[in-house]
């Protein structure tokens, strides 16, 4: 458990965070979403102390172990299990099987156990991280974008692991898909607040929208009668007999706090332009063969046609060669053998992780766009800027300060600047938020072109995907139909070697007498929890009563009075019949939030004992 009061903070004069509280409870998975630079990563730098705050405290139990996946690589050991099991206490067989089990799921291969870290790519290396993060089994575990250099198998098995993991978790990921299937409720920072729920993203992007909705209708709603009032203290100030009630205004004007308007967040929009093409097949792929080496060639005999709406997604575990095949499309490498055969009216815009590194460090966001070939003017490059959150000064930034989301938009940015009719994309939504990422997934859905991207993130396969160029088994096929189909026809052959042995070793290492202890823990803090809230509902069940109750008796009373005429008792009992109804709604609203609350609570402590059966 982790328990967060009134955090703030800022750097120089922007404010991050503003007084934020929440509490993450017993065995609860959290995704924590929010736009790029609204303090996500800066929430869990906080919470491991790497980040000091403003204000406020950040509360855990004593010995509470927290496990933080960084991007920073430092490695010490001969192998890449001796690395896994630095600092792990525990019988030596025992975590070695479960090191090289947890590296196995995240592809290394039996092969590769006893490599020494350094021999990896910078993408395996940032998986050995996770996997040590994972061995450790802390009692929190923080994980900031953990699918980014994955494969889309290891992806799915990191998937069922965390859906397994008992203790607490905190996820960051562009993925909307893989955080939905993994969590149990979104966290999210907006407007340098923050909101907990209980749900998906889905629930908590609608619930904001509501309340935003709300907000806004009542602001107007006050900013109407605030100025009611002022008409009406101004027009009536010099009546004598009108005075108390203007200065019955005056009071309440005063103790009436103005709304301010909300900031409008700009959503990122933007559009590919398209150029027309006039045939039916934009790219013939004929006897393709390549290889780095001499050894087994990565790419051999492969062949595909591209027609003029094409929508390929290519597919597979990672160092298979699906870059190395959108290289070769897009003209960057040359084929070993066969030929690549492009329409003459093709105009392709490439995307690739690499070519950030060719952006140049020295010149502005602006200089780099117009640097672009491609007719384009400062005004033009400044609204293609615009649209993809570089306004005004923003777009004067060095490319050198940079974030990587930021250097991805800039890559996009230069995809905008001429017109199109084959984009080839590889892993486009690695270091974009989520907003971002639907913005992209717009663009490209609109895009009236052909479509050839590398991709994990399976929103977009199921979203974009008609054909998939699948790398599996140390082949290359293509599958004529979208991923969905995909799935039902072929599917990914995923482990889960790990997570049933994991689950039945600690059971069979379970003293019987602990799981009673456990379960015996579990029903004493159910109790603790769930009675607090039954009696509160009894107690609010009872005040309903009694105000139905004064209603009733109110009711008949006004009956009688009505009969005599006696116009002062029967506003008298009009006022307390109102006050009571009032009451009621009140009472009703608290009751159904309470009850909500201790459904939750059941349902997790029932889950709870099932986990720890005896």
């Amino acid at each position: 458990m982790i328990t967060v009061e009134n955090i703030s903070k800022s750097f120089g004069s922007q404010s991050l965070l503003e007084r934020i509280s929440f509490k993450i409870n017993l065995g609860e998975r959290v995704g924590l979403v929010g736009r790029n630079g609204h303090g996500k990563t800066t929430l869990l730098r906080l919470i491991t102390g790497e980040e000091a705050s403003d204000e406020g405290k950040i509360r855990t139990p004593r010995h509470y172990r927290i496990g933080y996946l960084r991007q920073h690589l430092d490695f010490t050991k001969d192998t890449i299990v001796d690395e896994c099991l630095a600092d792990i206490q525990g019988d030596p067989l025992t975590q070695q099987w479960k090191a090289e089990k947890i590296l196995s799921g995240l592809g290394f291969s039996q092969e590769d156990m006893n490599r020494p870290p350094g021999e990896f790519s910078g993408g395996y290396q940032v998986r050995l991280n996770l996997a040590k993060i994972l061995v450790s089994e802390p009692d929190l575990l923080l994980l900031d974008e953990p699918t980014n250099y994955l494969d889309i198998t290891s992806i799915q098995w990191i998937e069922s692991f965390l859906r397994a993991w008992p203790h607490e978790l905190i996820l960051i990921t562009h993925d909307r898909t893989f955080m939905d299937r993994v969590v149990t409720h979104i966290l999210g920072i907006h407007r340098r607040k923050i909101r907990k729920i209980s749900g998906d993203t889905q629930k908590y992007y609608d619930q904001i929208a509501r309340d935003e909705k709300i907000y806004e209708k009542t602001r107007v709603n006050e900013e109407k009668r605030r100025k009611e009032m002022e008409v009406f203290i101004d027009r009536f100030r010099a009546k004598a007999r009108l005075a108390n009630l203007v200065q019955s205004r005056v009071k309440t004007l005063e103790k009436l706090e103005p709304l301010e308007r909300l900031e409008k967040i700009k959503d990122l929009g933007f559009s590919f332009r398209t150029s027309p093409f006039p045939g039916r097949t934009i790219l013939e792929v004929r006897d393709l063969s390549f290889s780095y080496t001499k050894q087994q060639p990565l790419i051999h005999g492969f062949n595909l046609s591209i027609g003029s709406r094409d929508r390929i997604c290519i597919v597979g575990k990672n160092g298979k060669g699906k870059t190395t095949l959108l290289r070769l499309l897009a003209g960057a490498l040359n084929p070993d053998r066969g030929k690549i055969v492009t329409h003459p009216n093709a105009v392709t815009g490439v995307f690739e992780q690499t070519n950030i590194s060719r952006l140049h460090a020295d010149k502005t966001i602006e200089e780099e766009l117009l640097s672009t070939s491609g007719n384009i003017d400062r005004q033009g490059a400044r609204n293609i800027l615009g649209a993809l959150h570089f306004e005004g000064d923003a777009a004067l930034k060095k490319i050198r300060v940079l974030s990587g989301g930021e250097k991805s938009r800039v890559m996009l940015a230069k995809l905008l600047v001429r017109p199109l009719n084959m984009l080839l994309l590889d892993e486009p939504t690695n270091h974009l938020d989520m907003e971002s990422c639907d913005a992209l997934l717009e663009a490209i859905n609109n895009f009236n072109g052909v479509l050839v991207m590398v991709t994990h993130n399976e929103m977009f396969l199921h979203t974009l995907a008609k054909r998939l160029v699948v790398f599996d088994h140390d082949k290359i096929e293509v599958f004529e139909g979208g991923y969905q189909r995909f799935l039902d026809k072929v599917g990914w052959e995923i482990t889960d070697s790990l997570l049933k042995p994991m689950n039945n070793k600690r059971k069979k290492g379970r003293d019987r007498a602990e799981a009673r202890r456990k379960r015996s823990g579990i029903i004493s803090e159910r109790s603790r929890t769930l009675k607090p809230l039954e009696q509160m509902i009894a107690q609010i069940e009872d005040k309903i009563d009694a105000h139905e109750k004064n209603i009733k008796a109110r009711t008949m009373t006004m009956q009688e009075a009505s009969l005599t005429g006696n116009g002062d008792q029967i506003s008298d009992l009009s006022r307390s019949i109102h006050t009571s109804e009032t009451a009621i709604e009140m009472l009703f609203d608290e009751m159904e939030r309470l009850s909500i609350k201790l459904e939750e609570k059941r349902q997790y402590f029932e889950q709870a004992l099932r986990d720890n059966a005896v």
